[in-house]
């Protein structure tokens, strides 16, 4: 009997390829890109209010009366604060590592949350050209049959057994295609998971320090007011001028620095077991790809077995003569060419599993 064995997944690029551009229905772009530009808009213009309202000085007016006995004075002028010049640059800093930390997390957390379903794409689009050589060549045993048919060699009942299978390789087809559109699987990050992780903890740490660079800007400050007076009752003399600097200090500012240390302490230990966090959820990925390698490991050693056990027959069936030699020989054929997509598909997933683990743990 003619064998038909399908060519080994890896030179599948060109049906791959194509079957890709037809299936592939989800825009090229950058997932995540709009919702990281829009957030860091958000905080940068947050963050800019709050630094023009810190370093702009406060315009200060009112009456005042002396408790000397003066006559009443009205005064005017301008007050500000070294401290809050300060926060208004560690702020707009805060901002920009925020803004750091949003992007490089928002990858990080969709390259997690995409992986399986980017992994699973790809294998069914192998699994679809697995699917087109089989049928190619299941219509070539069909035209031999016909045409021993038609010498009457076989009957029509041993040749209707093969519309058979073309009937399950075109469900499997449409099977196939239709979880292909259902998975959304955008383009993402081309860096590792581990670079993107350990990235993410790094502008995390950044974020933070930020943060307490700003909350210890409250341990002191230095306001400078200066401004003029004039007396109102009676209105005589001219404007004085007067100014005014008062130094302050926080005492409670050694216990607030210790308390913010410990706090930033306890963040990181939260961030190692939080779930929903890039690195818990990175954690969780690995094991499952190490489950899934292991389940993918089995189930082609099982169909390698059935593979030998397929050839065995085929070889010992020899060169058929007898119609139920020929009819046998058909039924082992067909049955090859429907494992050689099961093998085929978990090969590919085997190795796509082992690839992507490597490059990413």
């Amino acid at each position: 009997m003619p064998s038909f064995p399908l060519k080994p997944h890896k030179s599948l690029a060109p049906l791959l390829a194509t079957s890709a551009m037809a299936m592939l229905l989800i825009p090229a772009a950058r997932a995540g890109d709009e919702d990281q530009q829009a957030y860091c808009k958000y905080v940068t213009q947050q963050a800019a209010a709050q630094r023009d309202l810190l370093r702009t000085p406060d315009a200060v007016g009112g009456v005042t009366q002396p408790n000397t006995g003066l006559p009443t004075q009205v005064v005017w002028g301008v007050t500000g604060s070294l401290s809050n010049v300060r926060k208004a640059a560690l702020t707009m800093d805060a901002a920009r590592k925020d803004c750091e930390l949003y992007t490089v997390s928002s990858s990080a957390q969709q390259a997690i949350q995409y992986a399986v379903p980017s992994l699973e794409k790809q294998a069914l689009l192998n699994r679809l050209a697995l699917i087109q050589l089989a049928s190619e060549n299941l219509d070539a045993l069909v035209a031999t049959t016909t045409k021993m048919v038609e010498a009457h060699n076989m009957t029509r009942p041993m040749a209707f057994a093969l519309e058979s299978s073309k009937i399950k390789l075109a469900a499997d087809r449409a099977d196939t295609q239709s979880k292909i559109v259902a998975i959304y699987a955008p383009q993402l990050s081309d860096k590792p998971l581990k670079d993107l992780v350990a990235e993410k903890q790094a502008r995390e740490d950044n974020e933070r320090r930020a943060i307490y660079r700003i909350n210890r800007q409250n341990d002191w400050d230095v306001a400078l007011s200066v401004g003029a007076h004039q007396q109102i009752n009676p209105l005589i003399g001219s404007p004085g001028a007067y100014g005014e600097v008062t130094v302050s200090y926080n005492l409670a500012s050694h216990a607030i620095n210790k308390h913010l240390d410990q706090a930033a302490a306890s963040y990181e230990d939260w961030k190692k077991v939080q779930e929903g966090d890039v690195s818990r959820n990175s954690d969780v990925l690995k094991q499952q790809l190490v489950n899934s390698i292991s389940v993918q490991d089995n189930r082609l050693k099982a169909f390698q077995e059935e593979q030998k056990q397929i050839e065995t027959n085929l070889q010992l069936l020899g060169r058929a003569e007898t119609s139920a030699a020929l009819d046998f020989g058909n039924q082992l054929s067909t049955a090859k060419l429907l494992l050689q997509i099961e093998i085929g598909d978990a090969a590919f997933r085997l190795d796509q599993l082992k690839e992507f683990l490597s490059r990413n743990f």
